[in-house]
């Protein structure tokens, strides 16, 4: 399996300067990266600056992990009760018309 690149800021930026002295397809080619992600830089330098080009990582605070976990496990203790609850009601209907019709 190939391993995945990971450019600097600064190795995004002198390819996008390179690109536009020598053209897109040859710097493409030359650094072996697809068309999108030069024009996706491209747009990312153009919208946000250098910023754009920074790497955008998306991390989970381990205490707010934990919250999801204990909101999970909240959700299913509520939804086993509510099922005992639906079962017990009717048991009790049905035991209540089996007295009614005895009588």
């Amino acid at each position: 399996m190939k391993k995945k690149r990971v450019f600097t800021v600064e190795q995004k930026m002198q390819i996008l300067r390179e690109a536009e002295e020598n053209g897109m397809l040859t710097t493409c080619r030359k650094h072996d990266i697809a068309q999108s992600l030069y024009y996706r830089w491209k747009d990312q330098f153009n919208s946000r600056g250098i910023d754009g080009l920074q790497p955008q990582h998306y991390r989970v605070d381990s205490g707010v992990r934990e919250l999801e976990k204990e909101n999970t496990r909240l959700k299913k203790i509520i939804a086993r009760q509510a099922l005992e609850l639906e079962v017990k009601s009717e048991l009790l209907k049905k035991t209540q018309l089996l007295k009614k019709l005895k009588r």
